[in-house]
């Protein structure tokens, strides 16, 4: 089995108008702004996941600034997983600067299928990981319906891209400690964060804590498979790799060449994603 732990889809009338979404959400036009930045349906996504051979996937959410927006395309996505129950997790989007409403809408996705919250970009969403106002109410309302929460992440240094964002290790570590007991996915590779796993109280802190592998051959060489595998374990490591950005065949044959044990590729594959999941036995 297969898991794409990160790929995002968008609702067919945002596709088709992408210049009006643009105009609406100054994130959404920071990444896709540019006529060439791929957007996808859900159904497009089912047709590349069969292609390359991914038996589920995780449609993560995009870092809306409007709560209006969060709702029309959580609302996409959980149509979208209940039209394909076997091959496709929601995850919904929320802007915490809207208290209550983000609340209520993380309970109505928990409600309607939803596994998750993300992926989060709080640099563009202009709320503070550290804040506690904002931050101990989500955290409570996500572990309540035992959802995971999905966090863009990005390194402080290094080549800049269209939605890098500033949301690095130093920005997320206050949040892993502040809630220990959150399941928190940091996507690309935290950013660089397990590289600090070689202090012991960042090892230590980052129990519940886990990586993707989204968009990983436009940030770093194959050669951070192993070392990240070293220093925090093949079991925290999830494959996502960012669809449409990238297709799954790209990260697939870039894992394949690293000549890694089948069992190691199994937890990355599947059994990491399965088992924070939930999921049981075959797809259907």
């Amino acid at each position: 089995m297969i898991i794409d732990f990160h790929t995002h889809v968008f609702p067919p009338q945002i596709k088709k108008n992408r210049s009006k979404y643009v105009g609406d959400d100054p994130c959404f036009a920071i990444i896709y702004s540019d006529p060439k930045a791929k957007l996808a349906t859900a159904d497009e996504l089912i047709t590349s996941m069969d292609e390359d051979g991914v038996d589920i996937s995780v449609l993560v959410n995009h870092g809306w600034t409007t709560h209006e927006l969060c709702v029309e395309t959580n609302d996409y996505i959980l149509e979208s997983i209940a039209r394909y129950p076997n091959r496709l997790i929601g995850f919904c989007s929320v802007q915490p600067n809207s208290y209550e409403a983000a609340i209520a809408e993380i309970e109505r996705c928990a409600k309607g299928g939803a596994r998750g919250v993300g992926e989060m970009r709080p640099d563009m969403q202009l709320f503070d990981l550290r804040d506690e106002v904002i931050m101990k109410p989500l955290a409570e309302v996500i572990a309540k319906h035992k959802l995971l929460l999905l966090t863009h992440a990005s390194e402080p240094v290094g080549h800049e891209y269209r939605g890098k964002g500033s949301i690095t290790p130093d920005m997320l570590y206050p949040l892993i400690t502040s809630f220990p007991d959150l399941t928190i996915v940091c996507a690309h590779w935290g950013g660089g964060l397990p590289f600090y796993a070689l202090m012991p109280e960042v090892k230590q802190a980052m129990t519940n804590v886990f990586f993707d592998t989204a968009a990983s051959p436009l940030l770093y060489s194959p050669e951070v498979y192993n070392q990240v595998i070293q220093l925090v374990g093949a079991d925290k490591i999830l494959f996502g790799s960012d669809y449409p950005l990238l297709t799954p065949g790209r990260l697939l044959k870039e894992i394949g060449s690293l000549n890694l044990a089948e069992a190691t590729k199994s937890l990355i594959l599947s059994d990491n994603a399965r088992r924070l999941l939930g999921i049981k036995g075959e797809p259907g």
